[in-house]
């Protein structure tokens, strides 16, 4: 994993993935005291970053590959299901059974097959694994998986470009982190590309293993499997290629509340626009609730909200 595997992902992505805009409202900063630029990656193809990821690997596999499977709570299964469907494979997506329903059948609808778990009593590893060795497919990992990095990399490029075009040189990059593909590849692009700019996760309170991790200097799993409205970055614990990443680029993680999460979807239709979902909108509240950097940058991960929740977070705070 280095910038020249971020480079050749990028290349194979052009014409498929979205540049995708730093977005920035006068009036949110005047509210909260500082400029905050938002990545806007829930406005990317299938409504999140995943799908960079999910196309560098799926682009990158040899020729004969007889088909692909992800597990997923919904942004990389949708991701890689566009993704193989457009290379011509089919592909399966072992999602857990309490999911958001608009994601599992967004993940039917761009061709994938799904396959149903119980999070808190099956393992979707081994599941995953049996299915891989009974029909021939290729595992397409989340978030473990150079490829994958390499693709979630490419929004670290597209940071350092236009932080600098905004005359951004240094502060906090905030990134929403589940096992921190998309962290460990933009802090990898920001070393090379815009070294003034410092790497920082956020997790939802309680599921914090990365920040957790990083302050204990290895990697802890989180105790629970489930009890978040953040679904989208539940993860067990770190991976384990993209925390010793981690480990010598980031700042100490941050944490904030499912409150905090809802409040920051709310703003962010308020003030930007745009529709996140909670795990997609953590890093914007670590920018609007927690000392960051004056400026900040933080990455709208996802906006594949289900409908109740977002209006539940209008209703509450908007």
């Amino acid at each position: 994993m280095n910038l020249a595997m971020i480079e050749a992902a990028a290349a194979r992505l052009a014409g498929h993935a979205r540049v995708t805009p730093l977005l920035h409202a006068p009036l949110l900063d005047a509210r909260f005291g500082k400029r905050v630029l938002v990545k806007a990656e829930c406005l990317q193809v299938t409504g999140s970053f995943k799908f960079r990821g999910a196309w560098a690997a799926v682009s990158a596999l040899p020729e004969g590959t007889r088909g692909v499977l992800a597990y997923s709570s919904g942004n990389h299964g949708q991701g890689v299901a566009l993704a193989a469907a457009r290379h011509g494979l089919p592909s399966v997506v072992v999602m857990p059974a309490d999911a958001p329903e608009v994601k599992i059948a967004n993940t039917r609808a761009y061709g994938a097959e799904v396959v149903l778990y119980d999070r808190a009593a099956q393992d979707r590893d081994a599941l995953g694994a049996a299915l891989c060795a009974e029909r021939g497919l290729v595992l397409v990992k989340p978030f473990d998986d150079p490829e994958v990095i390499a693709g979630q990399g490419t929004v670290g490029l597209e940071i350092a470009e236009q932080a600098r075009a905004a005359g951004v040189e240094a502060g906090d990059v905030l990134v929403c982190c589940g096992g921190g593909g998309l962290s460990a590849g933009i802090a990898l692009a920001l070393e090379a590309r815009a070294p003034g700019l410092r790497l920082r996760t956020v997790e939802p309170a309680g599921f914090d293993d990365m920040a957790r991790s990083l302050a204990a200097g290895e990697r802890l799993r989180n105790a629970r499997a489930s009890g978040s409205v953040c679904d989208a970055i539940l993860t067990p614990a770190p991976g384990e290629l993209t925390f010793p990443v981690l480990q010598r680029l980031a700042g100490a993680g941050i944490a904030v509340s499912d409150d905090q999460a809802l409040e920051a979807m709310a703003l962010a239709f308020t003030h930007l626009r745009i529709v996140l979902e909670p795990g997609g909108a953590v890093a914007l509240a670590a920018a609007l609730f927690t000392p960051t950097s004056d400026p900040v940058i933080c990455v709208a991960s996802g906006g594949n909200a289900d409908a109740v929740v977002f209006r539940d977070a209008l209703a509450r705070f908007g």
